[in-house]
């Protein structure tokens, strides 16, 4: 029997299939991801609408309070029974107060021509086009549900910011929120840099731009006052790895635990090493679950030196060194580094959530 003159070898066949296979998955998963940011950006704006209407109706009323609340029941009674949940008196109170804070997104002629077009909705798209005009509302609407509980302006704006461009889930929102990232940023920064994380989010350009004023290692699990080694400290941490990474913020990839380095016949381990592809830089983390001491200081003034002379590339930028600490002493710190210092920072971590009030407090 005659032989094909080209025939599919297996291997061949494999070779073709998995980039195919790819190029298909790939085609799916974006066509999914469109089709759910579409029906996102039409529930926000039916919702948005709706917040409008009802202000509007409100301000028209002789006796606004009691007509808005009378209306806002009746609208709730009355679209329940033909849509289903969803329509609650509360969710009809957050869609006008939805609108209330973000009318500004929307022109009122942007609205008007929405309205006029009956598959408007659908139209609107995720940080795109529709007829010209841009649409903002880049999250879900669970999503503006907590942020519509955060009366600051500016924190509302930057929470929204690092939600949208860090893909938060809103348990992540709601975590970040509630250890306090805004308060804990700007304790870090000057007034300058203030103005530009609230109209612009975290930007990553200098080293001090990775740090808070404290960490918030809640996830850990451990208690604020109960005895625990460095040991169980780095344990948990490594555990709670997605955690940590999260708290830490953007642009960290981890590179390893215990990281050794030895010369003249002595060993040293960096307890955490990590990588920031931001600021092209090692970042390394000494464990400490006491008072900081000059000695800590020292160990990882050495660490630092060793990478930076060792193991950067000259591509790559000056390592930093975090000492992660219970209790940090800043006239240690003062008195130890040099005052141009750019590299090794002390900086304290905290087992429970603190309180919102109290962080708000030194911001004043």
């Amino acid at each position: 029997m005659k032989q094909p003159n080209n025939p599919i070898k297996p291997s061949s066949l494999r070779d073709n299939f998995l980039p195919l296979l790819k190029n298909i998955k790939a085609v799916i998963s974006e066509t999914q991801n469109q089709v759910v940011r579409s029906i996102n950006s039409a529930i926000i704006l039916a919702y948005f609408q709706i917040g409008r209407m009802i202000l509007e109706d409100e301000q028209a009323g002789t006796q606004r309070a009691e007509y808005a609340k009378e209306t806002i029941l009746r609208l709730s009674k009355e679209l329940t029974t033909e849509f289903g949940k969803g329509y609650s008196a509360d969710n009809l109170e957050r869609f006008r107060k939805f609108y209330i804070i973000y009318q500004h997104r929307i022109s009122a002629s942007v609205m008007r021509k929405s309205s006029s077009r009956s598959k408007s909705a659908s139209a609107i798209q995720k940080p795109g086009i529709s007829d010209g005009v841009e649409f903002q509302f880049y999250l879900s609407w669970t999503h503006y549900i907590q942020l519509l509980k955060v009366k600051n302006e500016d924190e509302r704006r930057f929470y929204e910011i690092e939600a949208a461009e860090n893909n938060w889930s809103v348990r992540e929102l709601q975590r970040q929120y509630n250890s306090a990232l805004f308060e804990r940023l700007t304790l870090s920064k000057d007034k300058k840099s203030v103005q530009k994380l609230i109209k612009k989010g975290q930007i990553i350009e200098k080293a001090t731009d990775v740090l808070k004023s404290h960490y918030v290692l809640e996830f850990l699990g451990l208690k604020e006052d109960s005895e625990y080694s460095e040991n169980d400290l780095e344990t948990a941490i490594i555990d709670k790895l997605a955690h940590f990474m999260s708290e830490l913020g953007k642009g960290f990839l981890f590179e390893g635990r215990q990281r050794r380095f030895t010369f003249e016949g002595d060993s040293f381990y960096v307890d955490l090493v990590f990588y920031n592809r931001l600021l092209k830089c090692f970042v390394l983390f000494d464990l400490k679950i006491g008072r900081l001491t000059h000695q800590d200081i020292g160990q990882m003034q050495m660490y630092v030196n060793y990478y930076d002379r060792k193991i950067k590339t000259s591509e790559e930028n000056p390592t930093i060194g975090i000492i992660l600490c219970k209790e940090e002493n800043r006239t240690i710190v003062e008195f130890t580094l040099p005052e141009d210092n750019k590299q090794i920072f002390a900086k304290e971590y905290k087992a429970v959530l603190p309180s919102k009030e109290s962080l708000k407090k030194q911001l004043l």
